[in-house]
């Protein structure tokens, strides 16, 4: 019994704290925000018991808006998915009609905003690829040259 003495005001106070937090700015009656978390932390019974009374607009069914939750969702903006976003899917149509060319845009054309920096090469262009194939074949034969030069390879473990 004496515990809930306790426990009972203890989660008045929680309850109430949480609740003031949860309120909007706008919502509030009579003082600030800030001021009532003051007043719930600071008045252990009385302030949580004041702010479920006078502290928050209450639109429940008394104010005729149903739900006491329902005139949030109303306001609330909501998240689409990119996928249903028909601005986002717009974009990506626009992107398609730009990316479908292969590179084979004119010099007057435009440059896009994802193009290759200065010394970069498109993945898609035939001469960037030779140019890629020729540096691999270099650069091997010059780890092969490497090889035969120093001789046998010190990492390689002793032969027994």
């Amino acid at each position: 019994m004496r515990a809930l003495m306790f426990i009972v005001p203890l989660a008045l106070t929680i309850y109430a704290f949480i609740d003031c937090l949860n309120t909007s700015e706008e919502d509030t009656k009579h003082l600030p925000k800030i001021a009532w978390v003051f007043i719930i932390l600071l008045f252990w019974i009385a302030g949580p018991i004041v702010w479920l009374v006078a502290g928050k607009a209450r639109h429940g069914a008394a104010a005729g808006g149903g739900a006491p939750s329902s005139w949030q969702r109303g306001r609330r903006t909501q998240w689409v998915a990119p996928d249903d976003n028909p601005d986002f899917l717009k974009s990506l149509k626009g992107d398609e009609k730009d990316g479908g060319r292969d590179g084979a845009a004119g010099e007057d054309a435009p440059e896009k905003a994802d193009a290759p920096q200065d010394g970069q090469k498109d993945e898609k262009d035939p001469s960037a690829l030779k140019d890629w194939e020729a540096d691999l074949r270099r650069r091997e034969e010059e780890l092969k040259r490497r090889e035969r030069s120093a001789g046998p390879d010190e990492s390689a473990p002793p032969a027994t």
